[in-house]
């Protein structure tokens, strides 16, 4: 069974293997991605992120799902010293490098939950994946019809970050500026939760994300700086 559908702002594509698929068994999944974008959207003048921005909500007045999201956030911002951060001055609560891996796994775990055994959902170029091995390929930051690397997961997650589709959208928050010093980075993870978090974090770094990213367990990593340097974790799973 495969289904595509465009939610929280690009493709989300879901592909089952199992014989017993069908459409219902998606539903959950874009039905998910579809409350998310319209509880947890900065841009929705009615979402729980915008109110908590308007001071509508108090802090004890989260939903428990927010509150996880923002717990992680404040994980992640301690973890990079304020290099990941999802309250610029100026510019209000934006979760958003955090509720895209966090849905799209709690996606996944859905797919899951309901008897899929091999799966692959895609979400904007991040994957997860399960009952492989599914083969992820990792687009050159600067040439859209080539590839850098071919991975081979079974199951588990590949994120990337980079600044080939959105240019510098990703600052760094301990300066307000863009993060200039990567062109891309990959990570591979047990869950889209932790890989795309920690490649967006690793990106917001710069050059001394690889390393911290590298250092994360359970996490490899594939990275291209500014100077057309590439960097590779020994563990990282190559498609041979």
């Amino acid at each position: 069974m495969r289904r595509v559908e465009h939610v929280m702002g690009f493709p989300v594509s879901v592909r089952i293997d199992d014989a017993y698929a069908d459409d219902e068994t998606a539903d959950p999944v874009f039905a998910w991605l579809h409350e998310v974008d319209a509880r947890f959207s900065p841009f929705r003048a009615d979402s729980e992120v915008s109110r908590l921005n308007r001071g509508e909500l108090k802090p004890d007045e989260l939903s428990r799902d927010l509150a996880d999201v923002l717990g992680l956030c404040e994980e992640y911002r301690v973890a990079t010293g304020g290099a990941f951060q999802v309250r610029l001055p100026g510019r209000g609560l934006d979760p958003c490098a955090m509720v895209k891996g966090w849905s799209v796994q709690r996606a996944a775990d859905l797919l899951t939950a309901a008897g899929a055994r091999r799966f692959c959902l895609n979400a904007g170029g991040d994957v997860v994946a399960a009952g492989g091995p599914w083969r992820v390929g990792v687009r050159h930051p600067e040439h859209a019809d080539q590839l850098c690397t071919v991975l081979e997961i079974s199951d588990g997650a590949v994120a990337t970050s980079a600044r080939y589709e959105r240019g510098d959208h990703i600052l760094d928050g301990r300066t307000g500026r863009p993060a200039t010093e990567l062109l891309s980075v990959t990570v591979v993870a047990a869950s889209l939760t932790e890989a795309d978090a920690t490649a967006t974090a690793a990106f917001a770094m710069g050059a001394e994300g690889i390393e911290w990213a590298a250092a994360r367990k359970g996490c490899e990593v594939f990275a291209v700086d500014a100077e057309r340097r590439v960097f590779r974790t020994a563990g990282l799973p190559v498609a041979s």
